[in-house]
């Protein structure tokens, strides 16, 4: 499996929740994953409940059989000032520079470099080995942009072309793309059957392939229980007032012609929302990407429903427990 997880999606589809349960996942049986964010949002530390992430990597989590969670807010100044440390020796120097707003400067006007700053964050901690030789971390999930910003995020090497033809930047983006652009980085996309998240889905993906950026897999969120079979599903789409009320009565409920109305229309509403979700699923299928379903979880995403659709993910995946 991929060492490099990068998550999007269509905002408002769970893209950072499923970021989240995929680190956990990750994390069985002894491994170490981290999770990163490159947007400020500080979604992690909402998810786990924690107080807001600084610019380091702390521990936030342990998962089933003892493995570890770490997360690190990517913050594009601080990420800016540790390359200019790492390949100018400018320290104290760099600190001025960002008193006198240079550093802002940079990283809002540049924004090729911006990303170059985010993703090399990210890609350092998939290569970065300890004294043994030894992977520090098993698995690094990113929480990235959404969908439409994703592969532009992504592919920096052609953001920071017109910048810097040659130089430490340039070198640096080279250096990202070479894990981007390996099988050591999958690109996931989260969405929910619902028209627009997955013709954004499907449009994400011709993206990256055009990119020639690694797709991984699709996650299909929140999706609701089908309370009916094909059978009542067909039903529910024609007119049985008359026998719905025969069957209440038979069953000795009390009025039985007051309900006959709400149960028909929300047996139509659940026959026209399977119908859809169908026609959803059948769009995904043509993609040509493995496909996963995660649960709605009707009480919110609090760290218990979390730790939930992680072992959802673990069961889809393979991923042993």
């Amino acid at each position: 499996m991929s060492r490099l997880q990068v998550v999007s999606g269509k905002g408002g589809t769970g893209k950072t929740t499923v970021a989240a349960a995929l680190a956990l996942a990750l994390a069985t049986e002894g491994k170490r994953t981290l999770l990163v964010e490159v947007e400020g949002r500080q979604g992690i530390a909402q998810l786990f409940e924690t107080e807001a992430l600084p610019y380091e990597e702390r521990k936030i989590a342990v998962a089933p059989g003892g493995g570890e969670v770490y997360a690190l807010a990517i913050d594009a100044e601080r990420a800016l000032l540790d390359y200019l440390q790492m390949f100018y020796k400018l320290g104290a120097a760099g600190r001025a520079l960002k008193k006198l707003g240079a550093i802002d400067f940079a990283t809002t006007v540049a924004p090729g470099v911006r990303d170059v700053l985010l993703t090399g964050k990210a890609c350092e901690a998939v290569r970065r080995k300890d004294r043994a030789g030894r992977h520090v971390y098993d698995h690094v999930v990113m929480d990235a942009p959404p969908t439409g910003r994703v592969t532009r995020f992504l592919n920096v090497n052609d953001e920071v072309a017109g910048l810097a033809r040659m130089g430490p930047i340039h070198h640096q983006a080279q250096s990202v793309m070479r894990v981007i652009k390996s099988p050591q980085t999958a690109v996931h996309l989260v969405t929910l059957l619902e028209e627009m998240p997955v013709q954004e889905t499907a449009d994400g993906i011709a993206e990256l392939r055009a990119a020639e950026l690694p797709v991984g897999d699709v996650f299909v969120n929140m999706v609701r229980p089908n309370v009916l079979d094909e059978d009542a599903v067909r039903a529910a789409a024609g007119d049985h007032r008359e026998g719905v009320a025969r069957a209440l009565a038979a069953a000795g409920v009390a009025r039985p012609e007051e309900l006959v109305g709400p149960l028909l229309d929300q047996a139509a509403e659940h026959a026209q929302r399977v119908g859809l979700e169908r026609e959803q699923r059948e769009v995904l299928a043509k993609q040509q990407v493995p496909a996963y379903e995660l649960p709605l979880l009707g009480e919110g995403v609090d760290l218990a429903g979390l730790y939930h659709l992680a072992k959802e993910l673990r069961r889809n995946l393979g991923v042993s427990a």
